[in-house]
């Protein structure tokens, strides 16, 4: 994921309606949403935050194209050398360890 990129089903905008019934507390919703590259990261949603260069010119964009396309090149070259089955197992063990789990216990 690009580094100042954010992922999210809903707006923060969106979620502080929802959740208090008051949009103005947008950013408290979007701390609490962690929909940022970096709480991405550390929930496991994501593999790695690719760095982006500063900048809005052509150069910048030519820069994030090629990164990006680099990091696919490498995931596709890990991937090609695993079995089907150890793909599927990958995958599985990936999304049965996303995010962040809090036991409660009830007293």
């Amino acid at each position: 994921m690009l580094e100042n990129a954010i992922y999210s089903i809903l707006s923060p905008e969106g979620y502080s309606s929802i959740l208090w019934k008051d949009s103005s507390r947008y950013k408290e919703a979007a701390e609490k949403m962690k929909l940022t590259a970096d709480d991405l990261y550390k929930l496991k949603v994501i593999d790695k935050v690719i760095k982006e260069p500063t900048g809005d010119d052509e150069e910048s964009f030519a820069k994030i194209v090629n990164n990006l396309k680099k990091e696919i090149n490498i995931s596709i070259n890990e991937m090609d050398k695993l079995s089907t089955e150890d793909i599927v197992q990958n995958r599985y063990e990936k999304f049965r360890n996303m995010g962040e789990y809090k036991n409660v216990v009830k007293r």
